[in-house]
């Protein structure tokens, strides 16, 4: 199953909703009108922004609207799944707009490879990550007190197409998360590539990275 990738680089995540919206919709109705359709996979960056999911609480972003905009941030209530995160430089969002039937997968499968495909890239950079219960996203030191997510998750899906994606933290600026209880946990932290190693990590190789694993999961595409 041929696989489109898009390298939208940096784009103000309104546009990028909107963008992903209109080919969700597109792909939607091809499937269901049987048209042709393309499979495809965006990456790219936002400025700072945080983004509250349908099940999210309000709450959780600490910050007023005035010291939203001092920062520099913008809010925006979003239609997936999961609670509030953050978006921002430095950080390698990926987008799937996908057919999960060209590719005989479920959601809850979906959602393993996505988290499967950054376990693996983090391994190759020496870093061992996981899963934690009832907690989507990728982690480390998951089960004890240090536990930090380096990879948010969040999807929407219709007659099994997706649109949003994962947020990998590279080479993020983790203040940005002390503005919130990211993804609604107020007892975890979160942490990065560069936080973890000691350095930055080149976000094109990242990214290549990336494109690499999650082909291979989804069937060398």
């Amino acid at each position: 199953m041929k696989l489109e990738v898009i390298d939208w680089k940096e784009i103000p995540y309104a546009e990028a909703w909107q963008r992903q919206t209109e080919w969700f919709d597109e792909l939607v109705a091809a499937k269901l009108e049987g048209r042709d359709y393309v499979n495809r996979v965006i990456f790219c960056e936002h400025p700072h922004v945080y983004t509250l999911g349908r099940s999210g609480k309000d709450t959780n972003m600490l910050l007023s609207e005035e010291q939203l905009h001092r920062l520099g941030a913008t809010l925006y209530h979003i239609d997936r799944g999961g609670d509030i995160t953050y978006h921002g430089p430095g950080q390698q969002v990926c987008y799937p707009i996908i057919n999960l039937e060209d590719f005989g997968l479920g959601l809850k499968e979906y959602v393993h490879v996505l988290e499967e495909a950054v376990i693996r890239l983090c391994a190759a950079y020496g870093i061992q990550a996981g899963r934690v219960d009832k907690a989507t996203g990728v982690w480390l030191d998951g089960d004890t007190a240090r536990a930090r997510k380096i990879c948010a998750i969040g999807v929407r899906s219709s007659h099994y197409v997706t649109m949003h994606g994962l947020a990998l933290n590279v080479n993020t600026d983790l203040r940005y998360f002390s503005y919130i209880n990211p993804c609604g946990f107020v007892d975890k932290g979160v942490t990065s590539l560069q936080k973890e190693l000691g350095r930055e990590v080149p976000l094109a190789e990242v990214r290549q990275r990336l494109e690499a694993e999650l082909r291979g999961l989804l069937g060398n595409a």
